[in-house]
């Protein structure tokens, strides 16, 4: 079984690299994400209630829900945790050791290697549809609601909202460029069963996925079209583009005048906000639910 809820708010970081550029990314959504690290602190932010009873019942039910093996909330973490865990544990500890409190990386920059167009693509891809499967868990829904997830995007908020910007940046804008789309949609299609089962981010997650491996490599194709309206839309109407967000990057990391792939193979291995803030987002909705059965 998972940790208990309350302690996987505890032990996120309060200030660390990945809340730094996530923070750098509020101008995307301003206001909408706060690090919340404790159970109490999301319920009051979810409920406004300052009643401790209530506050204290909300949470215990929220505790209950999470534990109830038969929902969907600990799988939603497993994968949001999968996710971010992906090999690279003793490049990413060496990182953080040479970033330091000032979140320098420049002596660091020479011993990264960029991943290949193709590599990122479905990286960037099968994180999504991470996404989408964590979403149904989490919201009661079948593993395959390819459809509400869509939807779901042109109103995401909070921790999703974040989360959503950050994929954007870190994962599609800055390493693969303004038509990152199509390159995406490209890559995927191309893609045999067997190149996406031996990819390790995939493999992982593939437990969660429904079907077989044509029917989950379906799965992909179909989450990024679906989704596709909703995307474009928001890059359009937040103006993201590559030398905006690495200026703003700049603001909180100093990369100098590194190349933008090598500047995401950097985030890639020293951040996870996808745990991070899924993690938060599996509290927010178990609160929400609490709160209206209490």
């Amino acid at each position: 079984m998972s940790k208990p809820l309350h302690e996987l708010l505890q032990e996120l970081p309060t200030t660390n690299v990945t809340t730094t550029v996530l923070k750098g990314l509020d101008y995307l959504v301003p206001g909408e994400w706060q690090n919340i690290t404790s159970l109490e602190e999301m319920i009051k932010s979810v409920t406004g209630e300052e009643d401790q009873e209530l506050i204290q019942k909300i949470g215990e039910r929220a505790i209950m829900l999470y534990n109830d093996s038969g929902q969907g909330y600990q799988r939603a973490v497993d994968i949001y945790q999968l996710v971010d865990h992906i090999g690279g544990a003793a490049g990413a500890a060496s990182l953080t050791h040479a970033l330091g409190e000032s979140f320098k990386i420049l002596s660091f920059l020479d011993k990264i290697t960029p991943k290949p167009d193709t590599a990122q693509a479905i990286d960037a891809s099968v994180k999504f549809v991470a996404e989408m499967a964590a979403f149904c868990y989490s919201s009661g829904l079948p593993g395959d609601s390819v459809g509400d997830f869509a939807a779901s995007l042109a109103n995401a908020a909070k921790e999703d909202a974040i989360r959503f910007a950050a994929w954007l940046a870190f994962d599609c804008i800055i390493p693969l460029g303004p038509d990152f789309m199509s390159t995406l949609l490209g890559k995927v299609s191309e893609l045999t069963e067997n190149q996406l089962g031996e990819n390790s981010r995939f493999a992982k997650i593939a437990e969660y996925l429904p079907g077989g491996l044509a029917e989950k490599k379906q799965l992909v194709s179909s989450t990024l079209e679906q989704s596709r309206g909703n995307i474009e839309r928001f890059v359009s109407e937040k103006g993201m583009s590559r030398e905006g967000l690495l200026d703003r990057i700049k603001g909180y990391v100093d990369v100098a005048d590194a190349k933008l792939d090598t500047v995401a193979a950097v985030l890639d291995i020293s951040t996870n906000y996808f745990e991070h803030t899924g993690i938060q987002s599996v509290a927010r909705r178990l609160v929400s639910r609490a709160y209206g059965e209490i």
